[in-house]
């Protein structure tokens, strides 16, 4: 199976505010054959649907769209869409950025400064990013049956709780049979990370406290990743609607 067909599988159909509003006539009509539907084949609102792609940028392959019925998880399957993450193109950019970053704040001084520097940080970051992510999301979910995707909550939850559950999935996964169980797959996988970081970065940048740092850093960034994947559909789905809204009365105002 194609990458492609199989991550575009795992979410619901993408969100994209250009193919949603560019033809009133259809989508306000009613609802469409492409439309995401959930386990009982209801169609999904615009809130709780999930893009592949955040603002057509940021990949989103592992977020489950609220009550939408995923693509079952197992070994060929993750290892699919761990790999189309792990080398997605904006992978590439955000590890150019923040390597430019730690470079110029000369964050691990053993690594040198200019182009040096630069490759020397950017190379440790791929490998910190892509163990990550094939252990979190492929190895170890595999092997201990955890499925790590980011199901969303969604509206009409309060925003409070939302936010707490966005951070709580930081320990909590389901099991393949769907039953919720302490994410040791997600949070295993970004110690071990850090374990085998030891092998490539100078000693002075692989003590206790720069590992404990840079695991806590690992969480942070996932809770504000997930922020994003919670609480986007809502706003797209409001810029959506106001521009079909827009649409339809300089449809209706047309002689």
């Amino acid at each position: 199976m194609p990458i492609a067909d199989s991550v575009a599988e795992n979410s619901s159909l993408p969100l994209d505010f250009q193919a949603a509003t560019q033809s009133p006539g259809k989508t306000l009509g009613g609802p469409q054959p492409d439309t995401p539907v959930d386990a009982d084949g209801n169609a999904i609102p615009l809130e709780r649907q999930q893009p592949v792609r955040i603002l057509g940028i940021m990949p989103n392959f592992r977020t489950v769209s609220g009550g939408a019925k995923p693509h079952p998880p197992g070994w060929k399957y993750n290892f699919t869409v761990a790999s189309h993450q792990a080398l997605d193109y904006s992978t590439f950019v955000f590890l150019g950025l923040t390597s430019l970053t730690a470079e110029a704040m000369d964050a691990h001084p053993a690594l040198g400064k200019g182009v040096d520097g630069f490759y020397a940080y950017t190379w440790r970051g791929f490998l910190d990013k892509s163990d990550n992510t094939y252990l979190s999301a492929w190895l170890l979910a595999s092997t201990l049956h955890e499925d790590t995707r980011y199901y969303a909550l969604g509206s009409p939850h309060h925003i409070a709780t939302r936010a707490l559950y966005v951070i709580s999935r930081q320990a909590v996964a389901r099991t393949y049979g769907g039953r919720q169980t302490a994410n040791f797959a997600g949070l295993g996988g970004k110690m071990l990370t850090q374990v085998f970081s030891r092998y490539y970065y100078p000693s002075s940048a692989t003590s206790f406290d720069v590992l404990a740092t840079k695991f806590a850093y690992s969480v942070m960034r996932d809770v504000g990743f997930s922020a994003i994947r919670e609480f986007y559909p809502d706003i797209a789905a409001h810029y959506i609607r106001k521009h079909r809204e827009k649409l339809l009365r300089e449809q209706q105002q047309q002689p």
